[in-house]
């Protein structure tokens, strides 16, 4: 969607004017990614529309590939205003103008498999299943688990506004993903469960459940098994060009193969001066995701999703530059009393190489 973030605090009656911006889970993760050099398609809808070119313009300045993105002459973009206050805040607002737009016209005969099967992430949000029946099928179709598909990762996102009652919906929809995010409080509404152990034994499926924990930080459940690599075709480089760093090969679960029990790994989150909340979750999974295509161990893939969340917890939009990868491994490879001594403000993602003070980041 097209975002709209008010000029100043207060009610969006009382606010006088907007930035326009880019908003919505799904490209917010394809453009942080492109953005920390990983290779990301966007699939979706737009209408044929100024605001379909913007958002389509803006996406793809971050380097995400634009070209499964379907225009739409019939339905408008989905456009949304909100305050400046934190979503959970009493006078938090938030207006959206989506119904009936083009990207809730996605379903599976309006999106072909091949163009969101042929990555090595296939990630999906909980709020697009929510904007239409056709939507759902989509997502249903996405998540059901066979031969061959990529890995599926799965944002639960639960939006009570959108459907107040989805939460069997979700669960179902979560369960047939490999790697689920879910933070501690939307489980909570969603499915009135406690703690992250609970939500672990509702999902079972997932062989990774990231639980987010705002403040305090996250947990991940990750399920041991030994993998059978599957091929995969990737794009060739152009002639002359160096090589480009291949992401790890399919995993699979060999067939008939026992789940192995649950490594368990807590990562607390740094201190943050949050300068707005909105987009940290999806730059949370970006950061997972990013360290699982470079093959990290889950609790670098947590640091840097900590990592990500704080560049745009210190903005205020959806989006932000986040850290260069040579800073961001620097920070991910602090002791732990250096990591937990981290304090992230404004402008920290800029890169203050070897006159960094360990412990602390301005």
């Amino acid at each position: 969607m097209v975002t709209f973030l008010p000029s100043r605090p207060g009610r969006l009656a009382d606010v006088p004017s907007f930035a326009r911006t880019i908003g919505g889970a799904e490209s917010n993760v394809a453009c942080a990614l492109a953005a920390a050099g990983h290779r990301a398609k966007w699939v979706s809808r737009v209408g044929r529309d100024g605001f379909g070119d913007h958002l389509v313009e803006a996406i793809a300045s971050y380097g995400v590939d634009v070209s499964a993105v379907g225009r739409d002459a019939l339905r408008p973009t989905g456009i949304y205003f909100r305050t400046a206050t934190d979503r959970s805040a009493d006078e938090h607002e938030v207006a959206y103008y989506r119904a009936g737009s083009a990207a809730s016209a996605m379903s599976p005969t309006t999106v072909p498999y091949a163009d969101v099967t042929d990555g090595r992430i296939l990630h999906l949000s909980g709020i697009t299943a929510a904007l239409s029946d056709d939507c759902l099928a989509l997502t249903r179709t996405l998540t059901a688990r066979r031969a061959g598909r990529p890995l599926v990762s799965f944002d639960v996102n639960f939006r009570s506004g959108l459907w107040p009652h989805g939460g069997d919906v979700l669960r179902e929809l979560a369960r047939g993903a490999d790697m689920v995010f879910v933070g501690e409080d939307e489980a909570e509404q969603a499915w009135a469960l406690h703690g992250p152990e609970a939500i672990r034994e509702a999902l079972p499926e997932p062989r990774v459940l990231v639980v987010k924990r705002g403040g305090q930080g996250a947990v991940a459940f990750e399920r041991r098994e030994e993998p059978t690599r599957t091929p995969e075709l990737r794009p060739q480089a152009p002639a002359g060009s160096a090589p480009r760093p291949q992401a790890p090969d399919r995993l699979e679960a060999p067939a008939g193969s026992a789940p192995a029990a649950d490594t368990v790994t807590f990562v607390p989150a740094p201190t943050v001066d949050v300068v707005a909340p909105v987009g940290a979750g999806d730059a949370f999974a970006a950061g997972f995701l990013s360290g699982t295509l470079r093959g990290l161990g889950v609790r670098e893939r947590i640091r840097h999703g900590h990592l990500m969340a704080a560049a745009v917890l210190t903005v205020p939009g959806d989006l932000a530059a986040p850290p260069a990868r040579a800073h961001a491994d620097r920070l991910v490879a602090l002791d732990d009393t250096a990591w937990e001594r981290l304090h992230l403000g404004p402008g920290w993602t800029r890169d203050h190489g070897d006159d960094q003070e360990e412990g602390r980041t301005p």
